[in-house]
């Protein structure tokens, strides 16, 4: 088995249904013999250009563990799903379990907002 890095771009329209999105990708991988090492949600981001006329999109970056079929049945999940706007899958040489460094930039951005939301209640 091989490791992999795969990140997708959800219609921000669509960003109530990630949770089960994320549940059914899990299940499809380890059901198959695989595991999941990362999974991180970095919210809805800004998009460098429009896609289908789409200024923002939902972000999520799975780390996993899985044969080529697994992969390739996740891809045609993607590649047919109206809600993935684009996704990236990348080989890697070992498994990331650690926050990258996206994921460290929501943390920062999420505490900055509630360190300052007590004071502008004030």
């Amino acid at each position: 088995m091989r490791h992999y890095e795969i990140v997708l771009l959800i219609h921000p329209d669509q960003s109530e249904q990630v949770p089960a999105m994320l549940e059914r990708y899990k299940t499809l991988v380890t059901g198959a013999g695989g595991r999941v090492h990362r999974v991180e949600d970095w919210g809805r981001r800004q998009l460098a250009y429009l896609i289908q006329k789409l200024a923002k999109a939902h972000y999520l970056c799975l780390n996993i563990e899985c044969g080529q079929e697994t992969l390739n049945e996740l891809e045609t999940g993607f590649r047919f799903n109206d809600a993935v706007l684009r996704h990236l899958t990348i080989a890697r040489d070992e498994a990331i379990a650690t926050p990258s460094v996206m994921m460290k930039a929501v943390e920062r951005e999420e505490s900055r907002r509630a360190a300052s939301a007590p004071a502008a209640a004030s």
